[in-house]
């Protein structure tokens, strides 16, 4: 006889038969419900209504093809995409990645997390996400603008400032913002808010694009605040490069750290001496202006390298000793091997600045470890927090000094991390950020999910 699965074990089983070649969406479904469990007695409304079957189902999901020609003048072909997820409680919110490895799997895994994020933020933001597998690297500007052009004649008819707000993400920065958007406003005939992370000459944010490395790195400090503990002279590892890792370097220094490390694709650099504001300096124009690789920081620094090693591969096998971990490259760089490899090295507090970067054997580590883990719904929060800050200037057609936003991204975070703390208590689970995020994020989206109706 079959043991009867739970209303969580149920609906986890159903998603692995419908969506089995969506490894990354099962593995965010899974780790999301699995610590929705406490709220199903608590709420049996939930459960009648079937909120945890609807909730694990996009509003829709819009794939569409991207021709366009590159400057040897062939044609090319790529896939587009948009998932609209959850709009319970604002317009759908979420990045646009551009990257070879974009598929509907990663993207719904992203959309599905965006939508507890949003609701952590407290700001009225459903959860959506979207992009295409073209790969921006090693195109001219001229080609990322035919493919920006190309792929926003068919996104348009999808998005709206009151309807579906998309940002940037991996492969989509200033630059490609600013094509997205300069094609918008040329086929609707209107300067609205509809694409966030825009340039501060046309409708940005001050401190938008520092928000998701500073908010990860906020988060952080309020957790090591729970021990009486600060950033002032801990050794930290930060993992990628891009701009989520060069603006928790920058906070990270600003609080007394030391970063110690900084990765791409093809390896990652060891810099005792830590990566100071000089140095940082160095990084970003090489990452943004240069778009060089990390090796070269090696090169002028006169630095450890590590051909084709993570970070977290690097502190596994070569006993570098470090305090806190931030994970902001990608999706599952961190497995079990990795967090043992932390544990080893002393490390006692991991903040998520990628999304999904632990996998689920790595989180059970961190857990038995007594770590403080800061789930990237809540410590990556930073940046949707401020893309909508930017909606909220759009819509009022004014904008907010550098100081006022980076008061109301602290804020915000300071409020993330009291809802993670507040809820987990509350559910039995003190001091469990991940359970406290999802539950927190979760109650705001099922109860305006209940009041519709069955819509």
């Amino acid at each position: 006889m079959h043991k009867k699965l739970s209303v969580i074990e149920d609906v986890i089983e159903k998603v692995k038969i419908k969506d089995a070649g969506q490894p990354e969406f099962l593995q965010a479904v899974e780790e999301v419900l699995t610590t929705l469990e406490p709220t199903v007695n608590k709420h049996p409304e939930f459960v009648k209504a079937k909120i945890y079957e609807r909730i694990v189902i996009p509003d829709r999901a819009i794939l569409f093809r991207v021709p366009w020609v590159d400057d040897a003048g062939e044609v090319q072909v790529n896939r587009g995409f948009r998932i609209e997820f959850n709009n319970a409680i604002g317009p759908y919110k979420g990045g646009l990645r551009f990257h070879p490895s974009v598929n509907l799997g990663i993207l719904k895994f992203l959309g599905f997390e965006q939508i507890f994020k949003n609701a952590l933020t407290t700001l009225p933001m459903g959860g959506g996400k979207g992009g295409s597998d073209f790969d921006p690297k090693g195109k001219s500007d001229d080609e990322v603008m035919r493919f920006c052009q190309a792929f926003m004649s068919e996104l348009f008819r999808h998005i709206g400032p009151d309807r579906d707000v998309p940002a940037g993400d991996i492969g989509v920065g200033g630059r490609e913002i600013g094509y997205l958007y300069g094609y918008y406003k040329k086929i609707v005939n209107e300067h609205t808010g509809v694409l966030t992370g825009k340039g501060l000459e046309y409708g940005g944010s001050l401190i938008r694009p520092e928000a998701t490395g500073y908010g990860t790195v906020y988060f952080a400090a309020e957790m090591l605040a729970t021990r009486k503990q600060d950033f002032n002279g801990k050794r930290v590892t930060v993992s990628g490069s891009g701009n989520v890792s060069q603006y928790a370097i920058e906070k990270v220094n600003e609080l007394g750290g030391k970063v110690i490390t900084a990765s791409d694709s093809n390896g990652t650099i060891v810099d005792e001496a830590g990566i100071d504001s000089k140095k940082l300096e160095y990084l970003l124009d090489l990452k943004n202006n240069r778009r060089g690789r990390i090796k070269e920081y090696a090169d002028k620094y006169n630095t450890k390298y590590y051909e084709g090693k993570s970070p977290w591969d690097v502190v596994r096998d070569e006993g570098i000793k470090i305090d806190i971990a931030l994970p902001c490259a990608t999706q599952n760089e961190l497995d079990v091997t990795h967090a043992e490899g932390l544990v080893k090295a002393g490390c006692y507090c991991v903040s998520e600045g990628a999304n999904m970067p632990s996998d689920l054997s790595a989180i059970k580590v961190y857990q038995e470890n007594n770590f403080l883990y800061g789930p990237a719904k809540a410590a990556n929060a930073g940046g949707v927090a401020v893309s909508g800050l930017e909606m909220s200037q759009n819509s009022m057609r004014l904008m907010w000094s550098r100081e006022e936003v980076d008061a109301k991204l602290l804020g915000i975070m300071k409020s993330i991390h009291k809802t993670c703390l507040d809820t987990a208590e509350s559910y039995g689970r003190n001091g469990d950020y991940l359970t406290g995020a999802n539950i927190g994020g979760f109650i705001k989206v099922a109860n305006a999910m209940l009041d519709y109706g069955i819509v």
